[in-house]
């Protein structure tokens, strides 16, 4: 129900992963009445594999985490986390209020073993491939120990999903040198370095673009002003280069015979193709959509959660949490 568009971009998202994937069993949850009427235009119907499940309240994209958690108790996002809490769904995802959806999860949920707090990751594109990225949003003040926590999950993560043996694990601070970054960043690289994990050590924020390692570590005030600055100089790349291939008929020109490389760079630049934020800590798999999401954004979201579940990120994430012998700190 969440999201910009609600189920005319959830509904046929559905669809087309369960068209493609024999394997998924859906759940849809939210208001009967808005979802069936976009299930027949569609043709579809419930069966064994796509079932509606009521839910009478819905949480507002600007409402109070708080309020949301207390009062709505019989919201399409309560009623999905309580699905996946009683093991009637192995995942859930979610275009909704981004606060609300932590605050809900992390209640409902608990947090693993020795993980304090849940963090949000994303993937962005990099000249060799992609890279994990955690926090985003979440935990805007971190200890150390935070930290090293969001290292092995990120790197359980990627490697899961990647297939990868020891994906590399880089600390975001402003230089490489170990003396550079304030006292928690500090503290941080010592614990991961000491962790096992595959540490790259501090890597800058240019590095993550090209790739310099698998997974990259902040805490989320840093990790959130990333993100956002990144998808901000995308867009100005875009409206440079419509503007350049528009400013006369001869560029015009240029654009057409431009037009299978503009294509091309369209698609590895698409930000749909990234779409989905994992709710990583939490004794679940939660998936957060963007908001704004369209019906292929959305389904790159489903899929998430579907490699998520598959390549056992949970069971990842435990065993490791198991293997660390560092105290951590609440």
């Amino acid at each position: 129900m969440g999201g910009d568009h609600g189920p005319h971009v959830t509904v046929p998202a559905a669809l087309e992963l369960q068209a493609t994937d024999p394997s998924v069993r859906l759940v849809l949850v939210g208001l009967r009445d808005a979802i069936e009427p976009e299930l027949r235009a569609r043709g579809a119907s419930e069966s064994a594999r796509l079932s509606v499940r009521h839910a009478s309240e819905v949480v507002g994209m600007d409402e109070s985490p708080a309020i949301a958690l207390r009062s709505k108790k019989d919201s399409s996002m309560r009623v999905a986390i309580d699905l996946v809490k009683s093991g009637e769904a192995h995942a859930c995802v979610s275009a909704g209020n981004t606060g609300a959806l932590m605050a809900i999860s992390r209640f409902v949920l608990k947090t693993l073993p020795g993980i304090d707090r849940p963090a949000i990751c994303t993937v962005l594109p990099t000249m060799k491939g992609r890279a994990y990225v955690l926090d985003l949003g979440a935990n805007v003040d971190c200890t150390p120990e935070h930290l090293l926590q969001f290292g092995i999950m990120g790197a359980s993560l990627a490697g899961a999903v990647e297939h990868l043996e020891r994906p590399s694990v880089g600390l975001l601070n402003i230089g490489s040198e170990e003396i550079k970054g304030n006292e928690v960043v500090k503290r941080a690289a010592e614990l991961l370095r000491d962790s096992g994990l595959n540490f790259a050590g501090n890597v800058e924020g240019d590095d993550i673009y090209k790739g310099t390692t698998d997974v990259v570590v902040c805490d989320g005030f840093v990790g959130n002003v990333a993100l956002k600055t990144s998808e901000g100089l995308a867009q100005m790349i875009s409206a440079f280069l419509r503007e350049e291939f528009t400013r006369s008929p001869l560029t015009r020109l240029c654009a057409l015979a431009a037009t299978p490389v503009l294509s091309s760079f369209k698609k590895r630049m698409d930000h749909r193709r990234y779409n989905g934020a994992s709710l990583l800590g939490l004794r679940g798999i939660v998936v957060k959509s963007h908001g704004s999401a369209d019906a292929f954004a959305f389904g790159q979201a489903l899929h998430r959660a579907v490699e998520e579940v598959g390549n056992g990120v949970l069971q990842r994430i435990a065993q490791r949490m198991g293997q660390l012998q560092t105290p951590t700190e609440g």
